[in-house]
């Protein structure tokens, strides 16, 4: 059985933290097997020491959307305890927030996907710790589309930002405690830290095996298929196409009112159908893009998990839109997550003259050829800081 890093925590608490003031860094899906969530654990087996709280993108409840829409700090009705947002003025702590604490607990659900902005408040929190002398324990939990494998370019220096601070690759086969060891350790935060491991986790493993329950870490999370399309199907978030946002499929679906079903399957580049049936649709979106229309489109249905590339998938379809709907289609403008000058699409791919090859037509296979030394660096890399 797979226990995670809170219930390890739950069921061997360290004796260092005893008599410290702790933080805790969560949302609504930080829970146990039996959906007991996180703080309610900490209260239980350190009585008295959890100071403060911290949600990240899309607040404590998960009850936020997408892109730049902010919580507001508050406090927490379960505990009395204050509820710091890192994700509205700040989103790194500052040295007023650190004051409640000697250590910062984090216990996020992640996604494996590079732009998922969890994994960057991380980050944040490890500066925020450095720089105010705390210490941060990482709560691990399991990267739910797996540790195996990884896929995509990585992130150019020009277009680093709060969905890419640092070049790893869109897919990066990493559980939270890992990319910390990495973000802290290689790319040199410094910050003191301490990983609370899982029992049981293995890399081949996919959420489904792991025989937790599903909670949705973000509004437009509802599943793991929603997951496992996710590294290539959030690249519609830089584009006139709706990625199925106000559907009950978001990320699942895409489509808009100019495609056309049977034109744009003849187009497609064969390879990127690989492990997947793409099923025409139609949808009106209740929110977000094309609010109220109805949108031709697709459904990713994953048939082989192994085989299926999500990047290579969507870099396919995107590039066979850009081809085929040039005067229709239209790239989202800023701001985005912050970047105020930069299209959204580049901040997504980390990467202009990727988005430049795509519209002039180039093969994603052939483009993946130009990052394959760059992803088997990256692959020997995050090697060191495996725990599983």
């Amino acid at each position: 059985m797979i226990k995670t890093g809170i219930e390890q925590l739950a069921s061997r608490p360290p004796a260092w933290l005893k008599g410290k003031r702790l933080g805790l860094l969560c949302n609504q899906a930080s829970t146990d097997h039996n959906f007991r969530h996180s703080r309610d654990i900490v209260n239980t087996v350190l009585p008295g020491q959890l100071t403060c709280i911290f949600s990240p993108q899309h607040g404590f409840f998960a009850d936020k959307q997408d892109n730049m829409i902010e919580s507001a700090h508050m406090e927490d009705r379960t505990t009395g305890l204050p509820l710091f947002s890192l994700y509205g003025q700040n989103r790194k702590p500052d040295g007023a927030m650190f004051d409640h604490l000697d250590v910062l607990l984090i216990d996020l659900q992640d996604v494996g996907t590079r732009v998922y902005t969890f994994i960057y408040t991380m980050a944040y929190c490890l500066e925020a710790a450095a720089e105010f002398g705390k210490k941060v324990v990482i709560l691990d939990r399991p990267n739910p589309i797996g540790g195996d494998l990884i896929e995509g370019n990585l992130v150019e220096d020009d277009y680093r930002s709060f969905v890419g601070l640092y070049p790893i690759p869109m897919r990066h086969g990493l559980t939270m405690g890992e990319l910390a060891r990495l973000f802290n350790d290689h790319f040199g935060i410094n910050a003191e830290l301490e990983i609370v491991a899982m029992t049981g986790w293995q890399r081949g493993m996919y959420f489904d095996d792991t025989g937790l329950p599903w909670l949705s870490p973000s509004p437009n999370m509802p599943t793991l298929e929603t997951a496992l399309v996710y590294p290539g199907q959030v690249i519609w978030e830089g584009a006139s196409v709706s990625e199925g946002r106000g559907t009950c499929l978001p990320f699942e679906v895409f489509g808009a009112p100019y495609l056309d079903h049977d034109r744009f399957l003849s187009a497609l580049e064969r390879s990127a159908q690989a492990g997947c049936v793409l099923r025409p649709v139609a949808f009106e979106p209740t929110s977000n893009k094309y609010r109220g229309e109805l949108c031709n489109g697709f459904q990713l249905q994953v048939t082989d998990r192994q085989v299926f590339r999500p990047y290579r998938t969507s870099l396919a379809l995107l590039s066979t839109t850009l081809n085929l709907y040039a005067e229709q289609f239209a790239y989202k403008e800023p701001p985005y997550e912050y970047e105020y000058e930069k299209l959204p699409l580049d901040m997504i791919l980390g990467s202009r003259t990727l988005r430049e090859a795509l519209a002039s037509g180039k093969s994603v296979v052939g483009l993946e050829d130009g990052w394959r030394d760059d992803l088997a660096g990256f692959d020997a890399l995050r090697r060191n800081f495996f725990l599983y």
